[in-house]
């Protein structure tokens, strides 16, 4: 199912388009070129805004779900994919341990879990499911929303080794975001290679980092491109020591959300946008959508609703936001069935593997859309995003329009590799 883009027709996102299939060769010898000398996060999903004037991602997950929302059509390249990045780690692999968050009675999540392991076992693995919760003490076997079952062991440390009571793993691959913290039962591993490191939760993970990376990605793609970096990237800054309890000085977030407008206006001069610019306030680190509000003038800030500041005190766990990052707000013109949608890309090791459209009636075209009430369209890539169609008209092509977001996720998983060599522990002792 490809759906109809709405903004098909419309101008800067047809030319933006044009120059990047025009640009193909170039592009895809720019890519294999930093992927010389950079690691690709082994999987990310990020989530792409089209406004029909700017094209920008508006987040990058490190620790992706939702596999289970991906289509049929995806799987084999996403067999490939793990071959390949298996095959670069740890060629001797036969065994991956698979640990969970603890959304354990999430249906959803059980689901994307099965997809996860379904994958791997496909590209040859024996996969088994160990969770590092400490109230996990005996196997739970859990049924699925088709009929099938999922079991989920308590993972087992023996010394500088993790894995389960009858299973010892070469490979540990983490679908969990370490957002409580960095747990002991994972750190000093010996001869085992964990994925994501554990430098990627957002124990210490900062979007604020992920995107000053992004930017100087984008700088030099742009250049490579002849285009204006804004057009593919939201501005963004940072604030620190925000207290959202009602009754705390809200003045440098006033002043950082009027810097941002101010600088997002002056873009939409330039352009000739009609649009009224808005920032997206976020924390700073965490996940699943929470702690986020849209902001059009910073005085809204001054008599926040007591919901809001509820929901921007807390993030995932329960921990309290006091970071926040102020990003450019993008809009989504994009529709299907006339709800607003926004694509999600999904990667492992260096490719685009598939993705899928987040739906959601209830919204509008200037919110966030991971949010209860969203659905998911499946989008397969496998015969669109890496077969582009050169010569047709720009907006005519579902799979120059899919290209080129596979494009802008790639850049996102860039900016992710140049973020986590910054914050690798051990890059100093290997200087």
């Amino acid at each position: 199912m490809v759906p109809h883009l709405v903004t098909a027709l419309s101008g800067p996102i047809n030319e933006l388009e044009q120059r990047i299939i025009d640009s193909m060769p170039a592009t895809e010898r720019w890519f294999r070129l930093e992927w010389m000398e950079h690691t690709p996060p082994f999987y990310t999903s990020v989530d792409i805004r089209n406004a029909g004037f700017k094209l920008a991602p508006v987040d990058t997950n490190l620790f992706p779900g939702s596999w289970n929302h991906l289509s049929e059509d995806m799987l084999p390249l996403a067999v490939q994919s793990a071959m390949a990045a298996i095959e670069k780690i740890c060629p001797e692999a036969r065994n991956l341990l698979l640990v969970p968050d603890n959304r354990l009675h999430n249906s959803f999540y059980l689901t994307n879990l099965a997809q996860l392991a379904r994958v791997f076992r496909m590209a040859g693995l024996h996969v088994r499911i160990g969770s590092i919760d400490a109230d996990l003490t005996e196997p739970l076997t859990l049924k699925l929303p088709m009929g099938d079952q999922l079991v989920i062991e308590p993972a087992v440390r023996t010394d500088r080794r993790l894995g389960l009571k009858d299973f010892d793993p070469c490979t540990i691959l983490l679908n969990n975001d370490l957002s409580r913290g960095t747990p002991g039962i994972l750190e000093d591993l010996h001869e085992q290679y964990l994925l994501p490191p554990l430098h990627a939760g957002w124990s210490i993970r900062r979007k604020s980092r992920h995107f000053a990376c992004y930017e100087e990605v984008v700088k030099r793609f742009s250049k490579l491109l002849g285009i204006d970096p804004w057009l593919i990237n939201p501005l963004h800054a940072t604030c620190d020591d925000v207290d959202f309890s009602g009754q705390g000085n809200m003045d440098a977030l006033r002043a950082t959300t009027d810097s941002v407008l101010g600088k997002v206006r002056r873009k939409y001069k330039e352009y000739g946008i009609n649009e009224r610019p808005f920032v997206v306030i976020k924390s700073d680190n965490g996940t699943e959508g929470m702690g986020i509000m849209t902001i059009r003038d910073s005085k809204e800030l001054d008599d926040l609703p007591v919901r809001v500041l509820e929901r921007m005190r807390a993030g995932k766990n329960g921990q309290q936001v006091r970071s926040v990052i102020v990003q450019e707000g993008v809009l989504t013109n994009e529709r299907i069935n006339d709800a607003v949608a926004e694509p999600v890309v999904y990667t492992m090791d260096r490719y685009v593997v598939g993705g899928f459209y987040r739906v959601h009636a209830d919204l509008g075209e200037d919110e966030n859309l991971n949010a209860p009430g969203a659905h998911f369209v499946p989008l397969a890539f496998h015969n669109s995003a890496h077969l582009p169609e050169p010569g047709r008209q720009p907006g005519a092509s579902a799979p120059n329009r899919f290209y080129m977001y596979g494009v802008i996720a790639r850049l996102g998983m860039l900016a992710a590799s140049y973020e986590l060599e910054a914050t690798d522990p051990l890059a100093e002792d290997l200087v």
